[in-house]
């Protein structure tokens, strides 16, 4: 007979926010799968659980999923966890999910804490209908085809960032998107939480002036029916230079950012001519 899969939430933060039954889950379970054992047996010693672990992480989740879906064919029960919040999102753990639902394998699903809907609740912006879009590729080319996907989104969009990363998230965005509000929520239900209600270009002064601390979940306007899309000369012709940086000819990032911006080719062409010659 063939076990069963527990995706136990565990805390974003604060460990007062582990529900009962996950913990009576983790203690029950023959054995753990963590993305990290280090960070997973201090929860266990909050708990005063023992219990056998392996790791189930991004480098490791073909050889380790394989081994986890043997012991549960053969009837053992395992209790999944990510270092905070639900496993499967923005998770290795969907592969597993997959795996087991394909093999027949129960799952079952221990709510817990999710930085996703806990920064939507926090942000002050619509929340009715919302887009997860996790975390932004650090290849360019891919990070400005992703952003621009996403240009005409009504739906508010929830991201996450790293603090390294996040002043230039924000002046992307605001590249390719134009001014709009948005929430930063940092350090969730920890002792420094602290959630920014303002716009992607204020944001981006803030924390230009003063580097970031902290992992961030970016809450992000969609566009709305009654809002214009207002594209500057100098927006065009700032994200020109951004496509040359890619690699993009002159005449190709012109047309790229005049597809974007609707603003007419020759005067993008002219304004970033004039913002190259200004930097001489």
């Amino acid at each position: 007979m063939s076990g069963r899969l527990f995706l136990v939430g565990t805390p974003i933060g604060n460990l007062g926010d582990l529900s009962p039954r996950a913990a009576e889950i983790l203690a029950e379970a023959d054995f753990i799968a963590a993305e990290d054992t280090r960070v997973t047996v201090k929860l266990l010693n909050h708990l005063g659980i023992k219990k056998p672990m392996v790791s189930y992480f991004e480098h490791n989740r073909a050889a380790s999923g394989e081994k986890i879906l043997e012991r549960l064919k053969a009837g053992e029960t395992c209790a999944l966890v990510t270092d905070a919040g639900m496993p499967a999102i923005s998770d290795p753990g969907e592969d597993l999910v997959a795996q087991c639902a394909e093999a027949g394998i129960e799952i079952a699903a221990v709510p817990g804490p999710s930085a996703v809907v806990t920064a939507l609740a926090l942000s002050g912006l619509p929340t009715g209908r919302f887009t997860f879009e996790g975390f932004l590729s650090t290849a360019k080319r891919s990070r400005f085809e992703h952003l621009e996907e996403l240009r005409d989104e009504k739906r508010t969009m929830v991201f996450y960032e790293a603090p390294h990363k996040l002043l230039l998230t924000l002046k992307d965005m605001l590249a390719v998107w134009g001014d709009r509000r948005i929430a930063l929520c940092r350090e969730m239900t920890k002792l420094h939480e602290e959630t920014v209600r303002t716009t992607l270009a204020e944001a981006a002064a803030v924390y230009e002036a003063e580097p970031p601390r902290g992992e961030f979940v970016l809450v992000v306007e969609g566009v709305t029916e009654t809002r214009e899309e207002a594209y500057s000369l100098s927006d065009a012709a700032e994200l020109v230079e951004r496509y040359r940086l890619e690699g993009m000819s002159l005449k190709d990032a012109v047309k790229k950012a005049s597809a974007v911006t609707g603003l007419a080719r020759n005067a993008v062409y002219d304004a970033a001519v004039k913002q190259d010659q200004s930097k001489d």
